[in-house]
């Protein structure tokens, strides 16, 4: 076809209509794409109407940008029954917390700088002493994920030395990430000792010899092993170690800065509870049970914490502006045991009532009542904290469900969902859709959305 039934590709960019797309990828993308429809539309045998025009290339870009670019960060209503999802974005942040990070965003602050002095300051000072405060610890550090606090602990105090780990604590992390792994980019050597099931305190005994340089306990975070076992305890751990001069460490993983067991749930040991039991380091996430932004933290001994900020792997590994400040406003609100409870996403949604999720559901059935063809239904469920934390633990819940006659509806209705802005992301089980109400916040924002899909 002629070049001149096409409208100019800066004719398209310019059109108001076209105006929210290049918002949404950015003026080169959307011209990158505009410019592979057009040739598309030359090479076609029929000339689609919506080429033609000026104001008609919006959703062929969108379309075309999602299945060669991807969809980008868009935000979604998790209705899962996980709550930590990985794939998510893990735990939601505070709002107070975000409204601390725009200001660090889009102001200088003192980040390595002391306004007494007018020289370079700590720029983990405040978070710290807000660790220090909370776990009870000498000291405290953080970098940017708890496999690089794991990976930065050992290549600080064990490089190039055997470290003692259970076979049944050798963990696989999300994304193929396994703990043997880790500890060979460390530039440590493990040393595996009992079974897979059976540990005992003697396996530890006979591994330590004059090339140890620590022990390892990885607390099972994502995994269950039952039946015939046998666990040597984080103190026996620490009193082996101490006996031969060698320093105990324990990745505890999910990172509980609270008893859940107020919220129905089984005890996680939390930092403080570890370094009780003698634990010389303890390594957790912060966007885990702890329901704050990624991060690795270390806390424990003054003297093993300032080695490790003595390593130049440090800087690789540290947080930065945006997150450190993050960090800091989730650990102020746990200085406050009820305003964390409240004030922290995750929590307040552990600890969300029975009759507030059955005021929810009520309120997504009624939005979606009027769908064709569908049944639509609210039924008790139970969901998972998730992202390995408490595994084979469920909370109960509330879930609205949605059955159509026809099995291949219920794919369509699931897809239309995910493409909705925000997303709407539930799990198909049993033939059903199932929207687990733990996930409905913001409420009215989602029966708003909800409530447009009656066609």
């Amino acid at each position: 076809m002629s070049r001149r039934q096409l409208p100019s590709v800066d004719r398209v960019l310019r059109d108001p209509g076209t105006a929210p797309t290049v918002q949404r990828w950015g003026l080169r993308t959307v011209t990158m794409a505009v410019r592979a429809l057009q040739a598309d539309a030359r090479d076609a045998a029929a000339t689609p109407d919506w080429a033609t025009r000026a104001d008609g290339y919006g959703t062929a870009v969108d379309a075309w940008l999602e299945r060669r670019v991807g969809h980008g960060y868009v935000t979604a209503f998790n209705l899962t029954g996980i709550l930590v999802h990985t794939n998510l974005g893990r735990s939601p942040l505070a709002e107070d917390a975000v409204r601390s990070a725009l200001a660090a965003a889009t102001r200088p602050l003192t980040l390595e700088y002391d306004p007494d002095t007018g020289r370079r300051g700590d720029r983990e000072g405040i978070v710290s002493h807000r660790l220090r405060l909370l776990t009870g610890a000498e000291a405290a550090t953080v970098v940017n994920n708890n496999a690089a606090a794991v990976l930065l602990v050992l290549n600080t105090l064990a490089r190039e030395r055997n470290v003692p780990v259970s076979r049944g604590e050798l963990i696989e992390i999300g994304g193929s990430f396994r703990l043997p792994e880790v500890m060979e980019s460390a530039g440590c050597r493990l040393r595996e000792v009992g079974t897979t099931n059976r540990t005992h305190a003697d396996d530890y005994e006979r591994a330590i010899d004059a090339h140890t340089g620590a022990l390892l306990k990885v607390h099972p975070s994502n995994f269950r092993v039952t039946g015939f076992t046998r666990e040597v305890t984080v103190r026996e751990v620490a009193d082996i170690a101490h006996r031969h001069d060698l320093p105990a460490i324990v990745d505890a993983g999910s990172g509980a800065l609270l008893d859940l067991t107020r919220f129905g749930l089984p005890k996680e040991p939390t930092p403080d509870d570890l370094l009780g039991a003698g634990a010389d380091l303890v390594t957790f996430s912060g966007d885990k049970l702890l329901g704050g932004v990624q991060a690795g933290i270390v806390v424990g001994k003054r003297e093993l914490v300032d080695k490790v900020n003595a390593n130049p792997m440090k800087r690789a590994l540290r947080l930065d502006k945006i997150a450190l400040v993050l960090l800091d406003a989730t650990l102020k609100a746990y200085e406050d045991e009820p305003t964390a409870t409240t004030e922290i996403p995750l929590l307040r949604t552990i600890a969300s009532s029975t009759a507030e999720l059955d005021d929810r559901a009520a309120s997504v059935a009624a939005a979606l009542a009027r769908l064709p063809d569908a049944t639509v239904a609210v039924e008790p469920s139970r969901c998972q904290v998730g992202s390995g934390a408490l595994p084979g633990e469920v909370l109960h819940s509330r879930a609205v469900t949605v059955a159509f006659r026809r099995g291949r509806q219920l794919g369509a209705f699931a897809a239309r969902l995910r493409r909705l802005r925000p997303a709407v992301i539930g799990r198909v089980h049993e033939g059903r859709l199932w929207l687990d109400m733990r996930g409905a916040e913001p409420l009215d924002e989602l029966v708003a959305l909800l409530s447009g899909l009656q066609s």
